[in-house]
């Protein structure tokens, strides 16, 4: 009999070893779904494994489109400024916006291979019908500016595209799933929450 027991013992080892690992294998299946470009379930991927650098959904992509193209045209904004500002503040508010957009540019032009998507080429306006952009009426009105009335029309305007902005990086706060992409997100919203403030200030409304 003891020797039966030990036979038996000894079988199901095996046995018990395989299940358990067609269970480990199945449950592995399931995170790795979920760590793919379908919606919120890869928000919190295992903590065994670090996030990869091509984790993203839709909302993570559309951010990153309609941004650059949006941010290019606060750069546009801001080069005017040189030339046609007349306030010291307003000058180095806008040099502070070239400088603080340019390198958001620069993080999400990165980002968008890694997750096989193409980066929006220059002149590309597809982003230019999202909240906050500058019509080409409003654009041309900056363009014919200058002294204080380029500084009221650029802060005015400025804060309108600043607003946009926030609204898009909130959207992708809210919606994406890279956290690369959510990190440039809390920065436009630190940076442009701060601005707007520093523009409303200087245009005596706060």
């Amino acid at each position: 009999m003891i020797n039966k027991r030990s036979l038996l013992r000894r079988s199901a080892g095996p046995t018990v070893a395989a299940s358990a690992a067609f269970v480990l294998a199945a449950c592995g299946n399931g995170n790795d779904a979920s760590t793919g470009q379908n919606g919120h379930e890869a928000v919190t991927p295992s903590a065994s494994a670090p996030a990869s650098q091509g984790q993203h959904n839709a909302a993570d992509v559309a951010f990153a489109k309609g941004m650059i193209p949006h941010h290019r045209q606060g750069i546009e904004m801001a080069g005017l400024a040189s030339s046609r500002a007349q306030s010291a503040e307003v000058k180095k508010l806008a040099a502070d916006t070239k400088t603080a957009q340019g390198s958001q540019i620069t993080t999400l032009t990165a980002l968008l291979p890694t997750w096989g998507e193409q980066v929006p080429a220059e002149g590309d306006h597809s982003g230019h019908d999202m909240a906050g952009t500058m019509s080409p009426q409003e654009m041309e009105k900056l363009k014919n500016s200058s002294g204080a009335a380029f500084d009221t029309a650029f802060m005015e305007l400025m804060i309108k595209h600043h607003q946009g902005a926030v609204e898009m990086a909130k959207t992708e706060k809210a919606q994406g799933v890279s956290p690369d992409a959510k990190t440039a997100a809390d920065a436009i919203v630190a940076s442009h929450s701060a601005e707007i403030e520093q523009m409303n200030k200087l245009l005596g409304r706060s």
